[in-house]
């Protein structure tokens, strides 16, 4: 898995946007999230909006599937996580001046940019999901085709086996042949 790819992974949806949540940015800049917090806390004003950054509820992290929360911070988490839209992410920039934080900073840059590539390849008019529609109505009818034609094979097959069934049976002898006895034989005395 590439850097792009591993990013990508941390990305959620949260209140319906694109989210990285702190613990995962502290990881990526190599940093404790206490630090993270601290410098947030400290340029608070740069993330006013939760078009920047917002604290994810408890609700929100229960029906969010954030397999690296049980591991990494326990089911009894102290402190909220924040979570840090594309803006804040690039906001972020401005508070950790690191190299390491410039560097990281681009690549996440580069996986919510790669996201809204995903996005806007979707189909968006009318146009695209009736052709989606129709290809796929086209789809069906071939698959249908396919099972009925596999239907007649099948059937085609259980006459075939069905008569050489019957053949079998009839070459098989009518009455078994009497069979000659084994072992010693005594022969009956004819008291006549």
């Amino acid at each position: 898995m590439n850097d792009l790819q591993v990013i990508q992974s941390k990305i959620y949806v949260i209140r319906g946007q694109r989210v990285m949540l702190d613990f995962d940015l502290a990881a990526a800049y190599g940093i404790e999230t206490s630090q993270l917090k601290r410098q947030v806390r400290r340029n608070i004003e740069r993330f006013e909006g939760d078009d920047f950054m917002f604290e994810v509820t408890r609700d929100e992290l229960s029906r969010c599937q954030i397999g690296t929360m049980n591991i990494k911070q326990g089911h009894n988490i102290k402190y909220l996580p924040f979570a840090f839209t594309e803006l804040g992410v690039a906001m972020l920039s401005s508070v950790l001046r690191s190299p390491v934080a410039i560097k990281v900073n681009r690549e996440i840059m580069r996986a919510f940019v790669e996201f809204r590539h995903m996005a806007a390849s979707l189909p968006q008019t009318a146009a695209d999901v009736a052709q989606l529609r129709k290809d796929f109505e086209d789809l069906k009818l071939d698959i249908e085709d396919i099972l009925h034609d596999q239907n007649e094979i099948n059937e085609d097959t259980r006459a075939q086996i069905e008569a050489i069934s019957t053949a079998l049976a009839e070459l098989q002898p009518k009455e078994p042949k009497p069979r000659r006895r084994i072992g010693f034989v005594q022969e009956e005395e004819n008291n006549n």
